[in-house]
């Protein structure tokens, strides 16, 4: 972790950002170490909140631990959200100052201390108490902030230990479970606000990993780094392997040896994108399946995933997941249902803040949660998702999972991106709707893409339509707004499905 790293590898580097900084590990642990401080000295109690409104910089992750060290929870706010949707966030989880950049900062409330990086950042450090926190001390943690690309942003607390020390041996033993183990540098290519990016490059850190920290993604930047800083694992989620790989041939044509896992997951993965990452590669793919709310839930490695295509693989140690039907009945193996996680040793491992009602609807009996994800269970435990339960569409009484059409479509050489959904049809209730956005110089006819799909699919999972777009309206992290693109089909009409 940090503090043991910080002692025994005091001079190695911790952080490396695309704005110049360079952290070490001792460096790390100090800052962070005044930072908590200093939140203290300014108000912020064991179990205050404090924000963050940043793209990827070193800070951000000193601001990670220096929060965990102090017992305050960190809440990572997208700066992309709408003023009104920060404002939102920041009263709904009554935040006691947020961190910014310079650009970001007018998005914060007036009435919240807002501290600026730079001077007024390192005034701060300079400032702050370096006397080291107690391992028995009260832990924090983020508090994470779910997209919003549909309503207000949800505000979610994850259950965690008491003290400080388990608190940071969870962090290790999470990463281990990941293949986050430590060694050599972790490139962070997503948006750390990310619960899944910031996480996971954090689990490494505690492990002994410097975080190489792009500031945005690029698929040539991101090539280009692992071969000249011998990248050994990175995150990534599947609209960022299709951009890497419909890079022309001069920019893939670099030495990625160095990389020995690429973890990915946070949206579904075409088969066909998945066999040509790992053709690339090697065997190096690491998925796994889990939710901002919990955590990780499954893992499977490329092996396991070749022999058995499709998968998101088996609980990790700590879970169970089955599937139900309509009546919370357990499914048989094969049969697809929603789907539920079981963590025996924790009877709420999350709740929603300020809302309990939400919190008890995503529980069938303590310990026992879904977050709406469809899927089956098969007969050796292994895990396939369908899509979630609110995306699916239904056609003439038949249920289509978007994420099927989905990865049907990005087999096709043209296609860089595409979202799947349903709009209103007076004959069958929904029909399927398909929005690409096609590779650079590319452009297919409509006929052609249905007939593509049509060799693939299931005659009522054929796209009626195709609506062609410069970009898909995604997040950084990979999530997309599907309300822009599913919404105006429905004006005028009474019902949304």
């Amino acid at each position: 972790m940090p503090v043991d790293i910080a002692l025994i590898h005091p001079e190695r580097p911790a952080l490396i950002d695309d704005l110049g900084t360079t952290v070490t590990f001792a460096e790390l642990l100090d800052r962070a170490t005044r930072l908590g401080r200093a939140m203290h000295a300014a108000g912020v109690p064991v179990g205050g909140h404090v924000g963050t409104l940043t793209e990827n910089r070193a800070e951000f992750f000193e601001l990670y631990l220096a929060s965990m060290l102090s017992g305050i929870w960190l809440v990572p706010i997208n700066g992309l959200l709408a003023p009104s949707e920060v404002t939102y966030v920041a009263r709904d989880a009554d935040l006691a100052m947020i961190f910014a950049e310079d650009e970001l900062a007018s998005l914060a409330p007036d009435d919240i201390t807002t501290i600026c990086f730079g001077e007024p950042y390192e005034a701060m450090i300079t400032e702050g108490d370096p006397t080291p926190f107690a391992l028995d001390a009260p832990a924090g943690s983020r508090f994470s902030y779910t997209s919003g690309t549909t309503g207000h942003p949800k505000g979610v607390k994850r259950s965690i230990p008491a003290a400080l020390d388990e608190m940071l041996a969870v962090q290790r033993s999470a990463g281990h479970d990941v293949a986050m183990t430590g060694e050599g540098i972790h490139l962070v290519t997503g948006p750390a606000y990310h619960a899944a990016v910031g996480g996971f490059a954090f689990f490494d850190l505690c492990n002994g990993a410097t975080l190489r920290i792009m500031r945005k993604f690029n698929a040539a930047r991101t090539l280009e780094l692992i071969e000249q800083e011998q990248v050994r694992r990175t995150h990534l989620v599947p609209t960022m392997m299709v951009r890497m790989l419909r890079l022309n041939e001069s920019a893939r044509l670099r030495d990625l040896s160095s990389l020995e896992v690429v973890l990915h997951g946070a949206a579904p993965i075409a088969p066909a994108v998945k066999r040509q990452m790992i053709d690339w590669l090697g065997p190096i793919l690491v998925e796994y399946w889990g939710t901002s709310e919990a955590g990780v839930f499954t893992r499977v490695d490329s092996a396991d995933w070749l022999a058995h295509p499709g998968t998101v693989g088996r609980p990790v140690p700590g879970f169970e997941v089955f599937a139900v039907d309509d009546t919370g009945a357990t499914l048989p193996p094969g049969e697809v249902g929603r789907l539920f996680c079981h963590t025996p040793n924790k009877p709420e491992p999350f709740a929603y803040w300020n809302a309990p009602e939400k919190t008890a609807s995503s529980y069938l009996r303590p310990g026992v949660f879904t977050l709406g994800d469809m899927g089956h269970v098969d007969d050796e435990r292994w895990i396939f998702l369908a899509d979630r339960a609110t995306n699916m569409i239904i056609t003439g009484g038949v249920n289509v999972y978007p994420a099927e059409v989905e990865q049907a479509l990005l087999e096709h050489p043209a296609v860089v991106d595409v979202a799947v959904f349903g709009i209103p049809d007076e004959e069958w209730g929904e029909q399927v709707k398909a929005a690409v956005e096609f590779a650079a110089g590319e452009t297919v006819a409509d006929t052609e893409l249905i007939d593509f799909a049509r060799e693939r699919l299931g005659r009522h999972k054929v796209p009626r339509s195709i609506d062609v777009h410069e970009s898909l309206p995604r997040q950084p992290n990979g999530k997309l707004y599907l309300s822009s693109l599913r919404d105006p089909y429905w004006e005028g009409h009474d019902r949304k499905i």
